[in-house]
């Protein structure tokens, strides 16, 4: 705002800036203010001994004054017309005394002038990745200024700063379409950081990767990572390979490639240096590699077992570990075992889908009872009787392993009997899979005996063998009395109907005893 003095100096007014006006002075502006009056002093301030008192009753009149010519101008602006912006060279020379007053805009407000503390939250917001300021900040300032943060800052500068779930489930769904976190503890900032390390270790290539990719993220999840799950590790890029490495590649065997150079990412300094990693899901392979597929992309080293052995064995803290369709072999295999042996934590392992015969089931059968493994998955090996017995050997003697998956193995009848006399004392194995392992009636008449005595298994597999209907028979006479099973899987184990009806029967009887037995005890853990 801004005014204009007249010829006698006098303040005439002060309006918000839009427009201006010329008008020429009234005669109470010519006039001035009004004379002085002594008042009380009855004579010139200089008579009475008041010259200072004099000035100033002069001083306050004029103020009063002036503010009361002010008040009136501005009652007559409102209704003033403005014909121009400025005033002609003509009127200025008709009249010397001219005042300059402006008009205000009806369409300004003060709501459109933004308050303080929003530009504050908005240069906060804009230079935030140079000076992050959050902490310091009132709860309802914080959460402005996480909504308005750009899910695209360096890791550096949000991973140990950024707490709030709803900040990390921006930067989980903008970058992912599928976001499920009840498989992250329910938590956004978990997920971001479990899946964000796995995307970096699929995509790196020994000595071509800079490692510095995986050294630098380390300190900022290490707080945050739990779980991993790793279904691809790529090779070194092989620059001068042998001529006949395209014949030896459409064999298939698992020996033709040397093992030199084609090593994978050692995980060993990654794993030590995450204090909170409980669940480690691996397979050593290439997915999507389409016309580029090689046998020797999915080669798991010696050197690779060699180093993932002892990282496991350094990982005091896991409790899960899951090494698949990687082609682990017997030598592997006992590799592993031997690092694994008496492991504070670990209470699941799943070698499925691998190579291991009856020497690696051997190793296998030794950890059983020098850990506290709980869950042991051996699905799709080549294991056959020596192994299974071997593991027999160790079920009979153990007492915390409460499932074992044999599925799609060859344990035959020698293997069967063996697990099977090993549950007549084994009282903690609760669920196993056998199916598919070219099983007959023997191991059928001896589970019979299980059946009637064991009172802990609630599960069992027998799809995809041959017990034949004898063995149906054997299996239903032993589970006439039984009331703990509650799943018995006899799909196209060539039972008969009838007899895999009955037996159905009796299963949903204890299925249905045990769910209203869990009703009537709630804190009861369900079978």
């Amino acid at each position: 705002m801004w005014a204009s003095a007249g010829r006698e100096g006098h303040l005439v007014s002060s309006r918000t800036p839009s427009t201006l006006e010329t008008r020429a002075p009234t005669k109470a502006q010519r006039r001035g203010p009004p004379a002085l009056a002594f008042g009380s002093f009855g004579s010139p301030a200089g008579k009475c001994g008041g010259d200072s008192q004099a000035i100033f009753l002069l001083l306050l009149l004029k103020e009063k004054w002036v503010l009361s010519r002010m008040q009136q101008s501005a009652a007559g602006d409102r209704s003033t017309a403005v014909p121009s912006l400025y005033p002609s060279q003509a009127s200025l020379t008709a009249d010397s005394y001219y005042t300059y007053r402006v008009i205000e805009d009806p369409e300004w407000s003060l709501a459109t002038v933004p308050h303080l503390t929003e530009l504050c939250l908005q240069h906060i917001v804009h230079n935030f990745e140079k000076n992050p300021i959050l902490d310091c900040l009132l709860p309802e300032h914080q959460r402005k200024v996480l909504d308005r943060l750009s899910t695209g800052l360096p890791l550096a500068v949000t991973a140990n700063l950024i707490s709030d779930e709803d900040y990390w489930k921006r930067c989980c769904t903008e970058r992912w379409q599928a976001c499920d976190i009840s498989n992250y503890g329910d938590s956004w900032k978990q997920m971001f950081f479990e899946r964000h390390l796995e995307n970096i270790l699929k995509c790196f290539i020994p000595n071509t990767t800079d490692p510095n990719q995986v050294l630098e993220l380390i300190p900022l999840c290490k707080d945050y990572v739990r779980k991993l799950e790793v279904d691809q590790f790529l090779p070194p890029v092989q620059m001068d390979q042998k001529e006949e490495s395209d014949d030896l590649s459409n064999t298939g065997s698992d020996f033709e490639f040397g093992e030199v150079s084609i090593h994978h990412y050692d995980l060993g300094v990654l794993i030590t240096a995450l204090p909170h990693l409980e669940e480690l899901h691996l397979t050593y392979g290439v997915k999507d590699c389409g016309m580029n597929f090689e046998w020797n992309l999915f080669n798991f080293t010696h050197q690779d077992c060699c180093n993932l052995a002892v990282a496991v064995k350094m990982c005091h803290n896991l409790k899960v570990f899951k090494l698949t369709q990687s082609k682990v072999d017997d030598d592997k295999t006992r590799l592993l075992v031997r690092n694994l042996l008496d492991h504070p934590c670990l209470v699941e392992l799943n070698l499925s889908h691998n190579l291991i015969r009856d020497k690696g089931a051997q190793a296998v059968g030794k950890l059983i009872n020098h850990s506290r493994l709980q869950t042991l998955d051996l699905c799709n090996n080549q294991i056959h009787h020596l192994g299974a017995q071997a593991l027999a050997r160790a079920l009979a003697e153990n007492s915390t392993l409460t499932s074992l998956n044999l599925r799609l193995n060859c344990v035959e009848d020698k293997g069967g009997e063996a697990i099977g006399r090993a549950l007549l004392t084994n009282t903690t194995l609760k669920s196993i899979h056998l199916g598919s392992n070219n099983l007959s009636e023997p191991t059928a008449m001896l589970f019979s005996q299980v059946l009637a005595q064991n009172t802990s298994l609630t599960s069992i597999n027998f799809s995809c063998n041959h017990l034949g209907l004898d063995g149906g028979k054997q299996l239903l006479e032993g589970l006439a009395d039984n009331k703990a099973l509650t799943e018995f899987n006899l799909r196209l184990a060539e039972v008969g109907q009838e007899t895999e009806y009955l037996i159905h029967q009796i299963v949903w009887a204890n299925r249905e005893a045990a769910r209203l037995g869990s009703l009537q005890h709630p804190s009861a853990k369900p079978i």
